[in-house]
């Protein structure tokens, strides 16, 4: 595998396409930061780490509407790929959904979204946009 973020949102998107309800994802610690960022925003209804010998699992409890049954999150999209790195400073971070929805970015402070990253003034690789 060479891009377990994209890995990452692909698993995700699938068990929102086939209405899942939970996903296990192998974890690393930039996907751990990633779905904490999820859970404080409201696009998943929780998460939980489990720890084997190796790299870990995180088991991701995904958000429906309950009439509805859409899910929380409609779109996910990676921004920054092993070949072509997207990185940005603090005053052209992109707003998704005119700051509706959030990007993900990866600072030298740790993983953000991008109103965290505006309000710190610090740039850095852009992840992923979730709307």
């Amino acid at each position: 595998m060479t891009d377990p973020i994209a890995d990452y949102l692909t698993r995700v998107r699938n068990a929102i396409m086939a209405k899942h309800k939970v996903v296990d994802i192998p974890g690393s610690n930039i996907k751990k930061e990633m779905t904490k960022i999820l859970y404080d925003k409201g696009y998943i209804l929780g998460y939980k780490f489990e720890d084997d010998n190796k790299q870990g699992l995180i088991k991701i409890a995904l958000k429906y509407h309950p009439e509805t049954k859409t899910s929380a999150i409609k779109k996910l999209q990676r921004a920054s790929t092993p070949g072509l790195r997207k990185y940005s400073n603090a005053k052209n971070l992109p707003r998704v959904l005119n700051g509706l929805g959030i990007a993900i970015v990866s600072t030298s402070q740790g993983v953000m979204s991008d109103k965290e990253a505006r309000k710190l003034n610090i740039g850095g690789e852009i992840l992923c946009f979730v709307h």
